[in-house]
Parts: C-alpha cells; sequence; structure tokens
C-alpha cells in the first residue's frame, strides 16, 4: 500500500517515541544525585518530570528530567541556588560535565543526560523554579501533567501528545529555540477545542496558530502556576520566528496536496518540514 501523509506522521511517531529502556541509565543516576543534594543542601523528595514521564519525548533529544524540592530558605536569586546545586553535584561526580540551563542543572553522564530542577516548596502549592527568563516562576508539574493527560484522553488515540511530540519533532531536527513545555502546554491546549483529532490539518492549524500570536507567552491553562514563555530571551525569539513561518508554509502545502490525494508531494512537504 502507498504511503499516505497520515501513515509517514505516524511512522514519524514510532521512529521518535523512546522505549522505555533507552533512559534506563540516565536514570539509574537518580538515587546518587538525591543522596548527594540531600547531605549538601537538604531534600524533601525528588521526583521525575518532564516530557518522558508526560510521554511526549522524543528519541535521541529528550532527557530524564527531575524536580528536586530543597530545604532551607528560598534565596532572593535563582541563580544562587542552581550554583548551589551545580557545585554540590560537580564535587561528588567529578569527572562528569555539569552546566547550568535555566531552570535546570545538567549532568552529561556518560550513559544519558539527566536534568535536574531545583525548587523551593511554594505558599499555596506548587514549586518556585528559576525562570529561564530569569528570576522565579511558579510550577506545578504535577497537575500540568494531568491536564495533558486529560486532554489527550478526549482523542482516539491520544492525540495530544501525538501533536505535542510532532511539534518538538520539528523544533529538534530544525533547530527552533522553542521551549519543549511551552510547545507540549500549547498542544494540550489547542486540542482541548477540538472535537477531533487529524495529525496533518491538526499540525498545520497549531503551528498556523503559534505564528498568529507571534509565540505569545500563555497562561497555566490549569489556573495555578507562572505563564509558560516561549523563548529563553527576544533573541531567540527573533530566530525562532521565521523558522516558524516556513514551518507554516510546508505544512500548509503538505496539507493542500493531502487533501488533493497527492500523497507523495504531501510527503515531500512533511520531509522538508521535519528535516528528514
Amino acid at each position: 500500500m502507498a504511503a499516505t501523509a497520515t501513515s509517514w506522521l505516524n511512522d514519524l511517531t514510532s521512529l521518535f517515541t523512546p522505549t522505555a529502556s533507552q533512559f534506563d541509565g540516565a536514570k539509574g543516576h537518580k538515587s546518587s544525585i538525591q543522596a548527594r543534594l540531600d547531605y549538601v543542601l537538604g531534600v524533601y523528595r525528588m521526583f521525575e518530570i518532564g516530557s518522558l514521564r508526560h510521554g511526549t519525548g522524543v528519541w535521541q533529544y529528550s532527557d530524564a528530567d527531575y524536580l528536586v524540592s530543597l530545604k532551607g530558605i528560598q534565596p532572593t536569586s535563582a541563580l544562587t541556588m542552581l550554583t548551589k546545586v551545580k557545585e554540590a553535584l560537580q564535587a561528588r561526580f567529578t569527572s562528569t560535565t555539569i552546566t547550568i540551563r535555566q531552570p535546570a542543572v545538567v549532568c552529561h553522564f556518560s550513559d544519558g543526560i539527566v536534568e535536574v530542577v531545583p525548587g523551593y516548596i511554594s505558599s499555596g502549592g506548587g514549586y518556585m523554579i528559576a525562570d529561564p527568563r530569569g528570576g522565579w516562576m511558579k510550577s506545578f508539574p504535577e497537575e500540568h501533567n494531568k491536564y495533558v493527560n486529560e486532554i489527550n484522553a478526549k482523542h482516539s488515540g491520544g492525540g495530544a501528545k501525538k501533536l505535542a511530540r510532532h511539534l518538538k519533532i520539528w523544533k529538534y531536527k530544525r533547530n527552533v529555540p522553542v521551549s519543549s513545555c511551552y510547545l507540549e502546554m500549547r498542544a494540550a491546549k489547542f486540542l482541548s477545542e477540538e472535537t477531533a483529532y487529524v495529525p496533518i490539518i491538526d499540525l498545520h492549524y497549531a503551528l498556523k496558530h503559534l505564528q498568529s500570536i507571534e509565540l505569545a507567552s500563555m497562561n497555566d491553562p490549569t489556573g495555578l502556576g507562572s505563564r509558560f514563555g516561549s523563548c529563553s530571551s527576544d533573541a531567540t525569539k527573533t530566530d525562532a520566528l521565521p523558522k516558524l513561518d516556513t514551518a507554516v508554509l510546508r505544512s500548509k502545502r503538505a496539507l493542500t496536496y493531502h487533501l488533493a490525494d497527492d500523497h507523495d508531494k504531501a510527503i515531500e512537504q512533511l520531509k522538508l518540514l521535519f528535516n528528514r
């Protein structure tokens, strides 16, 4: 049977969906990271967050992400907190490259990358973590996961997570400096207002929506946390917007060819979109 745009997107989803075992190496460092931070700074709990936890991770690009709830008094500067966590881990894992990439401290282990997001319990619930744009932001990772799951369950086959994964694949393969968390929450919010999920149609209109709002920050759809920013700075947004324009053009062409039953040309545009 000849390939169609729909089957091509399904194959893309399968290819970039990580298997459960692909991150065993990275996840194996959790206990030693937690023990070190508890010894130096004090830890209430450490739990998995991010795209792998949500089921929207991208093979070869997503990392194992953990939020670490720290004891003590929240410092004035979020960077101070990140620096203390980095120094504590670097002293324990001396041969490992450890960097700060707000809101995380990134540990580049030989068998996988672990992103540690430190934070403090916030009054009223949630956690105060470093804002990539500077300062602090309130985050509710467990509630965000629940929100995505609820929207995902509305559509047969899990449309919200598939759309989020497609947007993330585009981001990574086309080197677009947009927050993965932002794309995931935008995908879920977009499909919350749709009655059905059709991959090639919703991919185009989700990208077109991002273009129409010029990657504007979004309110937390749960109504709990801080706004989600799309990019870490004005400079990165300036880099992202022309790439988004190109993506909208290619997804529109793919959709037009798809509706005309010209599957070869539709797939050709999808390959350009995802740099395949």
